[in-house]
């Protein structure tokens, strides 16, 4: 049936915005503030900056390209496998 697989794609996909959300939550909130202190004391330097202090001004940039990437390649492949490829 088309609405079941409709069903388990669109969970699927909700699943995969969520895992990808929380991963840009914690980078950007976690790393950039929360823990920025203890990541400047605790974590080697970036060039010549702290690395809490990088991943709030560039990690945390990169990761969300990264996240990007993921998602569309993660979309394509759900795509495929439930039927709703653009091929």
């Amino acid at each position: 049936m088309k609405s079941d697989s409709s069903h388990a794609h669109r969970r699927a996909c909700l699943r995969l915005v969520l895992i990808l959300l929380a991963v840009w939550f914690t980078v950007s909130l976690g790393c950039g503030v929360l823990f920025r202190y203890w990541l400047d004391a605790n974590a080697p330097n970036v060039g010549t900056a702290p690395f809490g202090f990088w991943m709030a001004q560039q990690g945390s940039i990169i990761c969300f390209l990264i996240i990007l990437v993921v998602y569309a390649w993660q979309m394509n492949r759900l795509d495929n496998q439930h039927g709703y490829s653009e091929e």
